[in-house]
């Protein structure tokens, strides 16, 4: 056989560093602003944050960490934050972005997991790093992001970055890496048993910034500001944190502060063209803007994912201040970008009502991603926007295994099952009909289902529970528990509620306990959540007949879109666009 004729080509490896490297040499004075923990705005250059990067890099060498070792950040979005994706990736090791909203317990196992080396760490999470540190006697050292002066009083024993940084000079050179070997490290938000991990390589977070920058994705350019409120937490912010610097694009770092009036001043004041997030700040932004009597002047578009959208808040975005809303999916294993709801020529001619019905759908692929959707037989069901199976994906950023998860790889037939089920229509337009796991998404975040249904049946006088979710104006979907009693005992709704207090994080707490004499279950003695999601589809929360009298869209029953499943698989964390 003839041997395959090969090109005349360098050899240059797709690596994270060369993202900053390119915005620092040819967007050099393009600006990084951040609003800081310590309460000022800061701003500098893609020049000074390679020269920074690089200063992290050679610190943490000086540390010990080796290429390949993980060093984790919990942090928000800052310029420290965007230092620690490159200096910590740069020469070789990896960067693990940390959730800090789940359960105290729940990160010190993903700390102990990962095995991190070092953790960098905000202020504001001081108190959470001394509730840590015990727990994870493998972590060398935990790294305070301010200087000296701003230390908190701790019981951990904490090195200051700017310390750090100032021993080192910045004169160092990015050395040439494998581009497959590991980059970054994402956690799941433990959707069932313990969170897995998702370890992206430098080919595929570039591979992955170059999606997120085409124009039927989020679009970048040197001529935008963008401000990502979705965390650098939460699945590397969706990816803008490596596309930004790719195209040259302003960044705008939000910081701590999400609340609708911190975010539109930022927004105003910096000439912000586009932002993502998940649809509980939007809904936050609008009730503000709604309340101040204020407009957007430089906002054109932002990607909503995390969870489904709400018609009524894309109706409300577009029509009433002209801002293209951008649906999205994807998953903290895909890192995470998989579809948009953008539409193509042909599509852009169709009757307005016609457009809005695709465009609340859930998008198509871009470039590099691959789907289809599965029967019970494993047989590809067609594109009809009917016949719904479970969703399968592929592709260069899509992981091929969890990290440091025995039982090997979790494809079929080279295909990632996403645990979401869905209909692909004629247009290639892909739509969640139900998740296969029934894990609750509240505001951008994962509510394990398993989990509350765990603490209710431990109550002395609940026999059996379970969790479904309940749709919310504000955060999409709550937690209801569906109990019932055992025979002769006596509680009320209010005490179970009680019961969960200090057992989960207060965001994961149900919002509201219906007893019934008994649950559905099939022939193998499994809970029918699709029964129990049925009979309680209209069923309204306390706490969203209240939200609905604030919301500054339309009714409650004629907004949400509450899918019978509980709503779209998130951009996550993810996702989430953990």
């Amino acid at each position: 056989m003839t041997a395959p004729l090969l090109g005349h080509m360098m050899d240059v490896p797709l690596l994270v560093s060369s993202l900053i490297a390119h915005a620092a040499r040819h967007h050099g004075n393009t600006e990084i602003v951040s609003r800081r923990i310590e309460g000022d705005l800061h701003r500098y250059t893609y020049r000074d944050c390679e020269t920074r990067a690089k200063q992290l890099a050679q610190a943490l060498i000086a540390l010990g960490v080796e290429p390949g070792e993980r060093v984790g950040t919990l942090a928000w979005n800052g310029y420290r934050h965007m230092e620690a994706y490159f200096g910590v990736t740069g020469f070789g090791a990896v960067c693990h972005t940390i959730n800090p909203r789940l359960f105290p317990e729940q990160i010190a196992w993903i700390v102990n997991h990962a095995d991190d080396r070092y953790v960098l760490f905000d202020l504001t999470f001081a108190p959470l790093v001394d509730a840590l540190a015990p727990q994870c006697p493998n972590v060398r050292g935990w790294i305070a992001l301010c200087d000296e002066s701003c230390l908190p009083a701790m019981k951990t024993p904490v090195l200051a970055y700017e310390t750090l940084l100032a021993a080192q000079d910045g004169d160092y050179a990015w050395p040439l890496l494998d581009e497959r070997s590991a980059s970054n490290l994402c956690y799941t938000s433990g959707t069932t048993g313990n969170p897995k991990g998702a370890l992206y390589t430098h080919r595929s977070s570039v591979l992955h910034a170059y999606a997120a920058s085409l124009p039927d994705s989020i679009g970048l350019s040197a001529r935008d500001a963008i401000l990502p409120v979705v965390p650098m937490f939460h699945v590397n912010a969706w990816g803008i944190p490596h596309a930004a610097p790719l195209n040259g694009t302003k960044l705008v770092l939000p910081g701590k502060d999400l609340d609708g009036k911190s975010l539109y001043e930022l927004m105003e004041s910096e000439g912000v063209t586009c932002s993502a997030g998940v649809p509980t700040v939007w809904l936050g932004l609008l009730t503000y803007m709604r309340d101040a009597g204020v407009k957007f002047s430089t906002l054109q578009r932002t990607v909503i994912g995390g969870s489904a959208c709400p018609p009524a808040m894309l109706r409300t975005y577009e029509d009433t201040y002209g801002v293209q809303v951008i649906h999205a999916w994807g998953m903290t294993e895909m890192s995470p970008l998989g579809t948009l709801a953008k539409l193509n020529w042909e599509q852009s001619q169709r009757p307005p009502d016609a457009r809005r019905a695709l465009l609340e759908k859930q998008g198509r692929v871009i470039f590099g991603v691959d789907m289809k959707i599965v029967g019970d037989d494993g047989r590809e069901l067609p594109w009809d926007g009917v016949a719904f199976g479970d969703l399968h994906v592929r592709g260069p950023w899509v992981i091929d295994r969890y990290f440091r998860q025995a039982g090997g790889t979790p494809l079929i037939d080279g295909w990632f099952p996403t645990g979401d089920v869905a209909t692909i229509d004629a247009d290639g337009f892909l739509h969640i009909t139900d998740r296969s796991k029934d894990v609750i998404k509240s505001g951008g975040e994962w509510i394990s289902s398993i989990e509350l249904e765990n603490i209710a049946v431990s109550h002395p006088a609940i026999a059996e529970a379970a969790c479904i979710a309940c749709a919310h104006p504000r955060w999409t979907e709550r937690p209801l528990i569906v109990a019932v009693k055992k025979p002769g005992a006596e509680v009320t709704r209010e005490a179970l509620l009680a019961y969960f207090d200090g057992k989960v994080v207060k965001w994961w707490q149900p919002d509201d306990v219906v007893f019934v004499d008994e649950l559905p279950h099939t022939a193998t003695g499994k809970l029918q959540k699709l029964k129990l999601r049925d009979q309680f589809r209209d069923h309204v929360l306390p706490t969203a007949a209240a939200a609905s009298e604030q919301c500054p869209m339309e009714p409650l029953d004629a907004n949400i879109d509450a899918h019978a499943g509980g709503g779209a698989h998130p951009v996550k964390s993810a996702a989430t666009p953990d």
